[in-house]
């Protein structure tokens, strides 16, 4: 049949010999918003997929293909899936249809000619191997991690547990949990192993076992935050917004105008550093428990339960339960520091807003910006520094961050994207800089508007 110029919510026959053809004024209508909640299509390459009822047996979470509802979906798709002839062998029963040949390859709100330069980069990086990993180089980042979390209970055994070896076994086993984090965080984009379900069961493990959660909860949230990053009520990672922070200019605003106010926003710079960490520690220790008993995943509840208990039988009969409280919660905490500190400094001073529903590349370079590169950089940042890489190829294995850049450089430079870059101090500032800029515009739109 004929492209339609009408937009209309009739559902396709699926029976039909020819395949139907849509506008993307059709396909944006079935987006799950509004009168058509439980109404989910999505485009990748040009077929029209019925994701209505998939999207709840959705494997990486019902959230983050629903955020692509009424959208192309071609370049998340290619990045999240390592096999995609198999993952496509599913999408058939859930197909309706495709676009009409007058159609573009993408919604007027996306640069084509960008989008084409990217996929025919994407299967140059293939091409020259960058999305293999490198076996050698994630084993001995393993090895150094167990070292660290060793040291944290040698120091203890073998110095006792007066204030100078207290503290270093502190600093030796909150650094081995953060690398450890770093580590979950590769085998979670399955960039350790080619095959999926070994990286999967190796998370779990590593998730479950070494650090006491749980790996189908950071899925479920990371894999929002990879979809729509910056993108309020579809990146969970801004979900601090507005409860502790008013994070963007354009939401703090709106926030302002609103006359909402959790805490005083103004300040937010001045109690980021304490009350960032200090909400994310007990956070995350009650909303893994209560995901894992909620999903009823009970393999990774066991894991969980087995971490507390090893690290009790480790440090309780050496230190007694006050000290070990006292060793375990500061560490905790400096693990959260660390942790909130570098995976903020690539987020916070980039535009925060509701999804505007770019193309990939321009959504990607929007919400984030690099680090310069160092061998200390590296290794503190978990090689997130290259935040843009990441982004863009999220399975591409750490390693090979580097040889990608001065493609994806050159790919910004052809199009005229701003490719940040700073140093380590400059982007941990930019998060002070960026917050007091967003609180006065909120002080400002709260009083005057």
């Amino acid at each position: 049949m004929p492209p339609q110029s009408e937009p209309t919510q009739v559902k396709p026959e699926t029976g039909a010999s020819a395949p139907q053809l849509f506008t993307w004024e059709e396909i944006a209508i079935h987006s799950g918003q509004g009168s058509s909640k439980q109404d989910q299509w999505l485009v990748i390459n040009r077929k029209v997929y019925d994701i209505s009822n998939f999207y709840l047996k959705h494997p990486g979470g019902k959230r983050v293909i629903s955020h692509f509802a009424g959208q192309d979906a071609t370049d998340a798709f290619s990045a999240f899936h390592k096999n995609e002839a198999l993952v496509k062998k599913y999408l058939n029963s859930l197909l309706i249809g495709e676009l009409a040949p007058d159609q573009p390859c993408c919604e007027p709100s996306k640069n084509e000619s960008l989008l084409k330069d990217f996929r025919d980069l994407y299967v140059t990086v293939k091409k020259m191997g960058l999305m293999t990993s490198n076996h050698l180089f994630f084993a001995l980042m393993f090895l150094h991690i167990i070292l660290l979390d060793l040291a944290a209970w040698i120091i203890i055994y073998y110095f006792g547990t007066s204030w100078m070896p207290f503290i270093f076994s502190v600093l030796a086993f909150a650094t081995a949990q953060v690398q450890y984090g770093w580590f979950q965080h590769d085998l979670g984009h399955t960039s350790v192993f080619q095959d999926t379900k070994q990286n999967r069961w190796f998370h779990m493990v590593v998730m479950g076992l070494l650090q006491g959660g749980t790996a189908s909860w950071w899925n479920h949230m990371h894999n929002q935050h990879h979809a729509k990053p910056n993108c309020y009520r579809k990146d969970p990672d801004l979900n601090m917004h507005p409860v502790l922070f008013s994070l963007g200019k354009p939401l703090s605003q709106e926030l302002g105008k609103m006359k909402k106010k959790s805490l005083p926003y103004n300040h937010q710079h001045k109690y980021f550093s304490v009350v960032a960490p200090g909400a994310i520690v007990p956070f995350f220790q009650l909303i893994t428990f209560y995901f894992v008993y909620t999903r009823k995943k009970w393999l990774e509840l066991l894991f969980m339960l087995i971490y507390y208990v090893r690290i009790s039988l480790m440090y309780l009969p050496l230190m007694g339960f006050k000290t070990f409280m006292a060793h375990y919660w500061i560490a905790r905490f400096l693990q959260a520091c660390w942790f909130i500190w570098v995976t903020q400094m690539n987020h916070i001073p980039m535009h925060i807003d509701y999804d505007k529903n770019l193309d990939w590349v321009s959504a990607q370079l929007a919400a984030t910006c690099n680090v310069e590169q160092s061998w200390f950089n590296d290794w503190y940042t978990g090689h997130l520094n290259f935040q843009i890489e990441h982004h863009l190829f999220p399975t591409m294995p750490r390693h090979n961050y580097w040889k990608v850049t001065p493609l994806v450089k050159s790919l910004c430079a052809k199009h005229g994207i701003n490719y940040q870059c700073k140093s380590l101090l400059t982007a941990f500032a930019d998060i002070l800089h960026c917050l007091k800029e967003s609180g006065d515009t909120w002080l400002e739109a709260y009083l005057h508007a």
